[in-house]
């Protein structure tokens, strides 16, 4: 009997070893969803769109970007968990995903144990933008322009727990401004807003901003990351006012836990060739993107990076969200 259940053990591994060349070399087969926990317009979307028409001419099948915000990015992001782990559902991962674990009191979900890393995209810097009816031109006399103005200025964002909103959140920190904070459903309803004087500061995503900061439909006043940003040089850093401040996005691909793992690695593959194409990185570095291609496990470090570090902001600035 032993050996008979040895045997049928060994005819296990051999079908499930069948199996899983088979998938391999099929998948994928059909049109894959990409969710966007946000609505058409910002960063993640804009971003999405660049990389899946870019994917879907690499895997031979289409990848589909499906917009579905709210929730702070928590409707999208439970969506993709509780979709079934066939390789066919992504997520865009973005940093609400590594702010949320602390900012929520309640989730129905632990990210880090939820989500099966496939692939970082791009890190960006957040800059600094304000409405053309803000008089102040440079950060100090936006600070001075806050301190003159308590509890009077507002303080947009692309929804709460985003790094937009915790950017905006460390900023009110580290310099004593008394803002008021406003959610949006992302970053384009917050940028119509600022642009038509509704509301007075956005610490948004670069590649948003970027064709209204070109127009001039909106001003900006510095870049949140530690260095100067190569697509706009003559951008200040807000540390060079505000020491020691230093905020950016960063970007990737996540899928269901329990996804097969060749499915994980052919996505991570095609990524990885996307991100080391020179038009892409092209493409990218006009949306202020930096990419950060690499395996599965290393997006996995970002990610538990980041939530470590974000946890840190939101407890020193007391920002919650039921």
């Amino acid at each position: 009997m032993l050996r008979i259940a040895r045997i049928f053990a060994m005819i296990g591994v051999i079908f499930a070893g069948a199996c899983g060349v088979s998938f391999a070399q099929e998948y994928p087969n059909k049109p894959i969803r990409w969710v966007v926990p946000y609505p058409p317009g910002g960063t993640t979307d804009v971003l999405a769109r660049i990389i899946a028409a870019s994917l879907s001419e690499s895997l031979g099948q289409q990848v589909i970007v499906e917009n579905k915000p709210g929730g702070g990015n928590n409707i999208g992001t439970e969506f993709v968990i509780n979709s079934p782990a066939d390789g066919y559902t992504m997520l865009l991962v973005n940093p609400a995903n590594g702010i949320n674990a602390s900012l929520y009191k309640k989730l129905s979900y632990n990210f880090i144990r939820d989500i099966a890393p496939v692939a970082g995209l791009i890190r960006t810097p957040n800059v600094m933008v304000v409405s053309n009816s803000v008089p102040a031109k440079t950060v100090a006399e936006f600070i001075a322009y806050c301190k003159a103005n308590p509890g009077k200025v507002n303080m947009a964002s692309s929804g709460s727990g985003t790094s937009v909103h915790l950017s905006g959140e460390l900023f009110k920190f580290m310099t004593g401004c008394n803002m008021l904070h406003v959610p949006y459903k992302g970053a384009g309803p917050a940028l119509i807003d600022l642009t038509a004087g509704q509301v007075d500061v956005l610490f948004d995503n670069l590649p948003s901003s970027v064709p209204h900061i070109k127009s001039n439909r909106i001003r900006a006043l510095a870049v949140t990351s530690a260095a100067a940003e190569p697509s706009m040089p003559d951008l200040p850093t807000v540390g060079a006012t505000v020491p020691g401040y230093e905020a950016t996005a960063w970007f990737g691909i996540g899928m269901p836990k329990n996804t097969p793992q060749a499915a994980i690695d052919k996505i991570n593959a095609a990524v990885n060739k996307l991100l080391a194409d020179p038009k892409m990185q092209q493409r990218l570095a006009e949306l202020g993107g930096v990419p950060i291609p690499g395996t599965p496990q290393d997006f996995g470090k970002v990610i538990a990076a980041e939530t470590a570090k974000w946890s840190k902001v939101v407890e020193a600035s007391g920002a919650k969200v039921e």
